[in-house]
């Protein structure tokens, strides 16, 4: 509830909508009465699904929105089991995400991704498929513990993401399975959106730790090239709250990378070509490295650096990943924050109508 809006406001929405009410649509029309959620679990732990009564509503929202959703939920059944409910949660949770970040997710909504030949599917917009749409397109190849961990993949302005969310515990890793999914999320991504590779993951979890935990848990492979870090050269921490929604939302703008870099720091300070420590800038002698991107995989490789080399360095983050940083890099390096407002206004994204969700709203 906290990654859609108002926790109160929500929580008063969901128990009325545990009673039968009267349901109209946006004209009017008069669309019958009944019960819209259902509420199972304690209130840590709770799961909130549509009731069986409330399905035929979906009709009116899309004429296919019915027919996908009895194909995702198998036919409206869901498995009790703490594994399956979870896994539920955490892409609940993804989707939550996406759409506060304006990522389209509905299925009745984006094209059916394919694997038959090289054709432009994917949309020009920012767009996220679930783990569960892409298991049906090769179901007879993959092991299906492979998706145990992928929530799904985004297609964002000619990038292909593979999503995974940890949630608030350390994510046990397979390094053939991640190997594996990588390599199928490159041919879905070259099959339907011409791209030559997918070499980028959004890492979601409820703090930076575990998500570095998660990723170093990959070094415990045998075989270097099956680390995560290798396997992906590029993971970006999205914190599951408001910050993680407008760090996603930079993310998904068109040549994001480029738009931040040009907007913090000067032309002449721009980094041209390899060096001896991974950065985006230099002034007078010192690495600039930009982590306003979340890139934990950038950053493991800066502090390898690190270990080789006396050079100065800086690192430009945001206010709630100072602590993170500095655990991680030592007194080395220096710190220069940047708020996400900041940044948002140098790029644009400020809308003097938008507002937040957060923020509470009558009953």
């Amino acid at each position: 509830m906290r990654l859609l809006g108002s926790v109160r406001s929500l929580e008063a929405l969901v128990y009325r909508l545990e009673h039968a009410q009267q349901f109209r649509n946006e004209s009017g029309a008069d669309l019958g009465r009944c019960r819209m959620l259902s509420v199972s679990g304690k209130r840590d732990r709770r799961t909130i699904r549509l009731h069986k009564t409330a399905l035929p509503l979906l009709n009116t929202l899309h004429p296919a929105a019915l027919e996908q959703y009895l194909a995702l939920s198998g036919g409206h059944r869901f498995s009790s089991s703490d594994g399956h409910v979870q896994r539920n949660h955490r892409v609940a949770e993804t989707l939550a995400v996406c759409m506060g970040a304006g990522v389209e997710f509905r299925p009745y909504e984006l094209p059916a991704l394919q694997k038959q030949r090289i054709v432009q599917i994917v949309p020009t917009f920012p767009a996220f498929y679930t783990a569960k749409s892409l298991k049906r397109l090769d179901s007879t190849e993959m092991n299906k513990t492979i998706f145990t961990r992928l929530t799904g993949v985004l297609f964002a302005q000619e990038t292909c993401w593979a999503v995974y969310n940890t949630r608030g515990a350390v994510m046990k890793w397979s390094g053939m399975g991640e190997f594996k999914t990588a390599q199928h999320l490159a041919e879905l991504a070259r099959m339907n959106a011409g791209l030559p590779r997918a070499d980028h993951a959004l890492l979601l979890g409820e703090c930076m730790d575990i998500a570095l935990r998660t990723m170093e848990e990959s070094d415990k492979s045998r075989r270097m090239e099956l680390r995560f870090d290798r396997i992906y050269p590029h993971i970006h921490f999205i914190p599951l709250d408001w910050q993680g929604i407008q760090l996603l939302r930079i993310l998904t703008l068109p040549n994001w990378n480029e738009q931040v870099l040009s907007a913090v720091f000067p032309s002449e300070w721009r980094a041209v070509g390899p060096d001896i420590i991974e950065c985006d800038a230099q002034r007078d002698g010192t690495f600039i490295l930009s982590h306003l991107d979340g890139d934990l995989a950038r950053l493991l490789r800066l502090r390898q650096a690190l270990e080789h080399s006396e050079a100065r360095c800086e690192v430009l983050c945001f206010p709630w990943q100072t602590a993170f940083v500095r655990d991680y890099l030592g007194n080395r390096v220096g710190l220069r924050e940047v708020t996400v407002d900041a940044l948002e206004d140098a790029l644009g994204l400020t809308d003097p109508e938008y507002s937040d969700p957060r923020e509470e709203v009558p009953p």
